[in-house]
């Protein structure tokens, strides 16, 4: 798979520097830790039970991280489309084994970054402690607020018109299952919404 790199980087500068301002140097810094990696559909990125050593920013791809139940069905805890980072935060951050895998429902371009390196540099780097700060803020506690109070607050087709709403394409790009999933209903559930709401346009 042939890829602009100076592209990709780019808008991984451009991710750090929409949560806080970081310096060149910061930033040359953040780049020296990069490592490029492509994967296909299908494959795995981290298995369930493994220790987490990296973040992942998706330059290109879908990942969905997933938990599977002694049945065997799985629940996604998580879709990251392009221009985010996904990782088993508490599996980084503790070095336990991860409690869910992450796997590319697309072919994928990811850089990834060095976790313990990252957070080293995080507590060398004051510009880098304020992105880090906004981004916690942000992810860990704004928007998952947000996230279980719309698991009771909203119906199924609020939250599906939300996530409509982040990433307008993402029904033609994954099977609706991982979608329904993701929603925390079922595939027929989905399909009901979808006829709908197509009635009403």
């Amino acid at each position: 798979m042939t890829f602009n790199k100076e592209t990709y980087l780019n808008n991984l500068k451009l991710y750090f520097e929409s949560y806080a301002p970081i310096s060149e140097k910061s930033w040359k810094l953040i780049e020296k830790l990069t490592h490029f990696q492509t994967i296909k559909k299908g494959e795995i990125v981290l298995e369930n039970g493994e220790i987490c050593k990296n973040l992942y920013f998706i330059a290109k791809g879908i990942l969905r991280t997933y938990i599977t139940d002694e049945q065997g069905n799985f629940y996604n805890k998580n879709l990251f489309l392009e221009n985010k980072l996904a990782c088993s935060k508490v599996s980084a951050m503790l070095q336990t084994p991860s409690s869910f895998t992450i796997e590319a429902l697309e072919d994928c371009i990811l850089i990834n970054l060095n976790y313990k390196k990252y957070i080293q540099l995080i507590n060398e780097n004051d510009n880098l402690k304020n992105f880090y700060i906004a981004y916690l803020e942000k992810n860990w506690i704004i928007e998952k607020e947000q996230k279980e109070i719309a698991l009771v607050m909203q119906n199924a087709t609020e939250r599906y018109l939300s996530l409509l709403e982040k990433n307008p394409n993402i029904a033609d790009r994954i099977p609706l299952l991982h979608i329904a999933s993701h929603l925390g209903i079922t595939p027929t559930q989905l399909s009901r919404i979808r006829k709908n709401l197509e009635k009403d346009l």
